[in-house]
């Protein structure tokens, strides 16, 4: 229940060593963030965390992290009340999704979300990131789709440009 387009992506690869030597990981932190000055994570699952690591907008965001939730159920709680509390600075923690937010996993795992954020160092509210409540599950036409998955990134980067 995947894009076929990750199954071609090259930053969405494990080498053999991984798999051979390592075990799965239900949450996954964000590899180049530098834990004492973030000050927003964005958290995800699937491919959302792509477009948004491979954002242009993300060499610009420093105070930004963002990390997986590989595993939704049973929910990961300790893991990411771990994450979370392995951030200092951090003032914001938000969920993004490329589904809308009636669909996708922010509905059932909101809840678990704002159980983990309680352990933050400041504890904040986590915010959803995401397309509204609709009936179908895309915009239909190419182009209004890459416009809106645009503007969810930006979104979740905190970019002023997300409007």
């Amino acid at each position: 229940m995947t894009p076929k387009g990750l199954l071609r992506l090259r930053e969405a690869t494990s080498t053999l060593a991984d798999l051979a030597e390592s075990s799965f990981r239900p949450v996954l932190d964000d590899p180049l963030a530098d834990h004492a000055t973030v000050r927003r994570l964005v958290l995800c699952s699937g491919k959302v965390y792509y477009d948004i690591v491979t954002h242009e907008l993300r060499a610009t965001t420093p105070g930004v992290a963002v990390a997986r939730i590989e595993q939704l159920y049973p929910f990961p709680l300790e893991d990411t009340s771990a994450l979370i509390a392995g951030y200092p600075e951090l003032r914001e923690i938000v969920w993004a999704q490329e589904e809308p937010q009636n669909m996708g996993a922010w509905r059932s795992i909101r809840h678990r979300l704002e159980e983990a954020a309680a352990h933050a160092p400041a504890a904040s509210r986590v915010q959803y990131v995401g397309r509204t409540w609709r009936a179908s599950t895309s915009e239909g036409y190419p182009t209004l789709h890459q416009y809106e998955q645009d503007r969810i990134v930006r979104a979740a980067l905190g970019s002023d440009a997300a409007g």
